[in-house]
């Protein structure tokens, strides 16, 4: 088949091979999802990343690459090993960070920012307070992975640890990271969690005031309602 052909480029290094129709669906998605990350003050320049897996294939934004700038032409995908399978563009230096939520999880789409409140919160707290119960949305209480240098297997370890029950973290002076079955979910869960951290700072600065908590028990008792929330059928 044709989008299975690899074909031999200058000297012994292999071109990519082939995109496959649904591949590039995907792709101007997540070409979208990353622009709407700039548009909604998420990340600013060519700070954050976002990913989507398209059967073994891992498509993921570009290193340095602005993202009004990509277009179709501009595919990057990689295995699920890491090795790059679509483009010429270098893939984004958290690649570690997609591909370890790829491993441990059934998400099908991660997206990562340096959302402003949300990275404020990371070097605060070891766990963001129980502001409000779109916690349950999350998993439960939204911890702060640890802090370590970006784009390494250190990070993505802390990372794996601090997602375990959750589909959203912090990461200590850097930003957020959420995963989900489509781009819109993950997309949907990094935006709850940056509001959430928004509520909390803004709860927390009035002078003389503490902002009252949820327990576990309430943002688990919500977690079950949620389960039922929405159209069924």
């Amino acid at each position: 088949m044709a989008d299975e052909r690899w074909e031999q480029g200058d000297g012994d290094v292999p071109n990519r091979r082939t995109v496959r129709p649904e591949e590039a669906a995907a792709w101007e998605a997540l070409v979208a999802t990353a622009r709407r990350t700039v548009a909604d003050g998420l990340v600013v320049g060519t700070s954050g990343n976002v990913s989507v897996r398209v059967g073994d294939t891992v498509l993921v934004t570009p290193s340095g690459v602005p993202y009004d700038r990509l277009t179709a032409q501009d595919v990057t995908g990689v295995a699920l090993n890491g090795r790059q399978v679509l483009g010429t563009l270098v893939p984004t230096s958290e690649l570690p960070m997609h591909l370890a939520v790829y491993a441990a999880t059934d998400a099908r789409a991660v997206v990562h920012t340096h959302a402003v409140h949300a990275t404020a919160v990371s070097t605060l707290v070891p766990e963001l307070p129980l502001i409000h119960y779109m916690a349950a949305a999350l998993g439960g209480p939204v911890r702060v992975a640890p802090y370590a240098a970006y784009g390494t297997e250190e990070l993505a370890e802390n990372m794996l640890r601090a997602l375990t029950g959750r589909t959203a973290c912090l990461l200590r002076n850097h930003g957020t990271v959420a995963h989900g079955a489509t781009l819109d979910q993950a997309y949907d869960r990094t935006a709850q969690l940056e509001w959430m951290c928004r509520v909390w700072l803004t709860a927390s600065s009035v002078p003389g005031l503490t902002p009252t908590l949820l327990s576990g028990e309430q943002v688990a008792e919500v977690g079950e309602r949620l389960k039922g929330y929405g159209q069924q059928g």
